[in-house]
């Protein structure tokens, strides 16, 4: 998104095979940017933040709802007309969250009920705003900050609880003056409307939250040993990788460095657990830097003495699936005791037993499922695991061969 409305040509490493990546370079190149594509690597050759072409028709963001919501706010600042649409899935995720703030910024969103098909007529420029969004969320931040980029001043995002920072590390790397204001209640975020994006070549590090899916099984499983090389350690995001370590998984860190503003290092997880507590939970601020793993972090809940409590996740419960009611079926399903909350689950140390298990049509789950699958006696059947690809593509196969 950044390399499209950068001035210039961008050179993408190791770019994510996945559906969900394939959908926001399929949008980009409707919208008249110049993309090309060898093997995992893209370059992208950047229109400004004002160069794109009115699309032809709805732009497809698939199951993404990064993309929807992200590219909501690129498109917020044009002078066209635009609409964007998506899966069942994501058609029926809450876009409120971002009608809002655009709405405040001049854009006009027309929705079904706060839902996609989203219309967005765009306003160049938008009005600058302040913004508290309602929830802790990374997509509406980058959101807002990426509308700030075409407004008519300085646009700000407040933060009591930090989530992800991707997109403002990726903005100054392109060379976007981001400031960071921090109190006691929180940060402020802001983004400047005369900013310029330049074209800069990028290496994207492995996803954590990819790597976490091996990082349990390894965790799991006696004997096993696996080392993973350059993954991306954002502090906004390594949060899996320390609570594995504070819950007593064997994980070492080493051969640290940066890639593009991103800390990245080598992973090395080897099975067992050198420590194990009657109480195991998780809630409060660190459950936002945590939402994508929570389902694959169930899965190690089963094989803790003290079991896991995860609490202050509704937020789960709008993603591609339900997750908490999907993880606690399932697991009910091999055999798991586990408790369903409103806002989240706790999952007791279980024996778990091969069984048929739904997707629900959801990539992590279909994955944390996957693991579960390699811990439990007897057969297990996935039934619509093909939705891996959504980030995944080959997560089964990639399993499989981390076996030997």
């Amino acid at each position: 998104m950044l390399s499209a409305i950068a001035d210039g040509e961008t050179r993408i490493e190791n770019f994510a095979t996945s559906a969900d990546c394939a959908s926001t370079l399929g949008c980009f190149e409707a919208l008249g940017v110049p993309v090309t594509r060898h093997e995992n690597t893209i370059t992208v050759r950047g229109v400004g933040k004002s160069g794109f072409m009115p699309p032809q028709k709805p732009l497809d963001c698939g199951n993404s709802g990064t993309t929807m919501r992200l590219l909501s706010g690129i498109l917020a600042g044009q002078d066209f007309e635009s609409t964007l649409i998506g899966d069942d899935s994501l058609q029926s995720r809450p876009m409120k969250r971002i009608i809002e703030p655009l709405g405040q910024m001049g854009a006009i969103v027309y929705s079904d009920e706060g839902r996609a098909p989203l219309t967005i007529r765009g306003k160049r420029p938008l009005s600058s705003i302040e913004y508290h969004p309602p929830v802790a969320s990374a997509q509406i931040k980058s959101c807002v900050l990426l509308a700030g980029l075409n407004s008519d001043g300085v646009t700000s995002v407040f933060e009591p609880i930090q989530t992800r920072d991707h997109t403002e590390r990726m903005l100054r790397w392109f060379g976007v003056d981001v400031e960071v204001a921090k109190s006691e209640r929180g940060s402020k975020i802001s983004v400047s409307g005369d900013a310029r994006l330049t074209a800069r070549d990028l290496l994207i590090p492995s996803d954590i939250s990819s790597a976490a899916f091996f990082m349990v099984a390894a965790a799991c499983l006696f004997g096993s040993d696996i080392t993973m090389p350059n993954v991306g350690l954002n502090p906004s995001r390594r949060a899996v990788l320390d609570v594995m370590r504070n819950l007593g998984a064997n994980i070492e860190v080493s051969a640290s460095g940066e890639e593009c503003n991103e800390p990245a290092a080598a992973i090395r997880v080897r099975g067992g657990f050198s420590q194990s507590s009657d109480v195991n939970r998780l809630n409060g601020g660190i459950i936002a830097n945590l939402i994508d793993e929570i389902p694959i972090l169930a899965i190690l809940g089963t094989q803790l003495y003290g079991g896991l409590e995860i609490r202050d996740a509704a937020e789960l419960r709008i993603k591609e699936s339900d997750r908490i009611a999907a993880v606690v079926e399932n697991l009910r399903r091999m055999g798991g005791a586990v408790t369903e909350f409103p806002d989240g689950l706790k999952v007791e140390q279980s024996e778990l037993i091969g069984a048929k298990i739904d997707s629900f049509g959801d990539h992590r789950i279909a994955m944390a499922f996957g693991v579960a699958a390699l811990l439990a006696a007897g057969e297990t059947e996935i039934a619509g695991a093909e939705c891996a690809d959504v980030s995944f593509p080959g997560f089964f196969e990639t399993l499989m061969s981390s076996r030997s």
